[in-house]
């Protein structure tokens, strides 16, 4: 009897909880909410605009992904939203990462009121850059004396306050983990969350990034990196290009997109509504430059690879991969080799695109918008268009499902692959697919 006791605890110990996605929420420069963000990417609208604040106008580039007004002709307005009090108190990604959570919870339906339900939920949000703007102004507001600095300018500026702040809003006590690993944040923090419920952490999870770093002193920076775009200042629309011949460089972009990540049997004990399955989750390093990727893109296979093992999957079971691909001459074209190598003849019948061309770069918001996307070609059976491909080099030879969605049909499930690099070489991928019972 001891033995067949033991036995039982050990499988049940071994064995992986099942992760599903039950919420999704976005504030982007392509849309306020999931279903207005969706239809403009999958529709191959643009959200990148001209900066017409004159600071901009000495910059070689001038062009960004802002988030837009609901007319989509005034600047997004915090005030509707949140109390003087409250701005002074949080920077503007904490407030994007606020209102994408809302609409992340109430889409899942997930306001707990019993302690128990909220001591199992967790939060895991990141950013990849705090405001410079709120950092060089109260560099200017010491200078006139000690008094005038913000009470608050350390909790505006710390990486981890949009977690904590979701946290202290609803009252959630599982894991309170941010991540700042540059453009793979987002995509860590799902993964990192994936790994929390899947290993009873928690139950539900509230994950994503966050990104509101668009100023002249961080354009200027990436500009001296000559990492930005900066031949289509007159037609913003066109600037950010993922695989086309013509690619120039990233186009910045703000905002936040969060998911609620569920162990599937507290899902379906509440009929949760679920939009897909997170099967797997691998990292890696490149180990080799601060900026750039490794040429043979052993730092992308290697992501890539592991996410595939962890799912217990192989290659040719993958049929979409939404790419990092930020419209630079050399990652794109790196992302695109370690696709070959990885999936070798399979990468042919693969669709391989990149939601940057909508709404640019938004850093370490990036991973996680993008997700929401690849979880909404999951469910829907759509893949999104990489737009502006008007030219390809003879080496860019893969389908980048390109200015046009295409339906995607499978006999099986649709499974796809989420990637994300950031400088420094750490790189995420993520499996995800469309949920089945079995």
């Amino acid at each position: 009897m001891l033995c067949q006791t033991t036995v039982r605890s050990v499988e049940t110990s071994n064995s992986r909880r099942r992760v599903v996605v039950t919420g999704l929420g976005v504030v982007s420069p392509v849309g306020c909410n999931l279903q207005n963000a969706w239809n403009s990417v999958v529709q191959g609208e643009c959200g990148i605009v001209k900066l017409q604040d004159d600071c901009y106008r000495n910059l070689p580039c001038q062009v960004a992904g802002l988030i837009q007004g609901e007319n989509n002709s005034e600047k997004f307005d915090l005030n509707r939203y949140f109390s003087k009090s409250e701005l002074r108190a949080m920077a503007p990604a904490t407030a994007y990462a606020l209102i994408a959570a809302e609409e992340a919870l109430q889409d899942a339906g997930w306001f707990p009121n019993n302690e128990e339900a909220k001591l199992m939920t967790g939060v895991a949000v990141g950013m990849g850059m705090v405001d410079l703007m709120d950092v060089c102004e109260t560099a200017e507001a010491l200078k006139k004396g000690y008094n005038r600095v913000s009470p608050f300018f350390v909790p505006r500026i710390l990486p981890n306050m949009a977690a904590g702040q979701i946290s202290i809003k609803y009252g959630f006590r599982g894991p309170n983990h941010a991540v700042s690993t540059a453009c793979a944040t987002g995509a860590h923090a799902i993964g990192d969350a994936f790994r929390f419920v899947q290993n009873g952490d928690a139950d539900v999870m509230i994950c994503g990034g966050t990104e509101a770093c668009i100023s002249p002193l961080a354009i200027a920076g990436f500009c001296r990196l000559r990492a930005l775009s900066t031949s289509y200042n007159g037609t913003p629309e066109k600037a950010s290009r993922p695989f086309d011949k013509n690619r120039d460089g990233f186009v910045m972009g703000e905002g936040s997109a969060m998911l609620i990540l569920e162990e599937l049997n507290h899902a379906k004990t509440r009929n949760a509504n679920i939009y897909a399955e997170i099967l797997g989750y691998g990292l890696s390093g490149d180990a080799s430059h601060l900026t750039a990727p490794r040429e043979d893109g052993t730092g992308a296979i290697l992501a890539m690879s592991r996410a595939l093992k962890d799912a217990k999957l192989q290659p040719q079971n993958i049929s979409y991969i939404n790419a990092h691909a930020t419209s630079t001459p050399i990652g794109d074209a790196i992302e695109s080799r370690a696709i070959k190598t990885l999936f070798e003849m399979h990468s042919k019948r693969l669709a391989v695109s990149s939601t940057k061309g909508a709404h640019g770069h938004l850093l370490g918001a990036a991973g996680n918008l993008e997700a929401v996307f690849t979880i909404m070609a999951c469910h829907t059976g759509w893949i999104p268009p990489t737009i502006n491909v008007e030219h390809l080099d003879e080496s860019m030879d893969l389908n980048y499902v390109p200015n046009e969605k295409q339906e995607w049909s499978m006999s099986e499930r649709r499974v796809a692959l989420k990637n994300a690099f950031g400088f420094g070489g750490t790189n995420a991928s993520i499996c995800i697919s469309e949920y089945k019972e079995k």
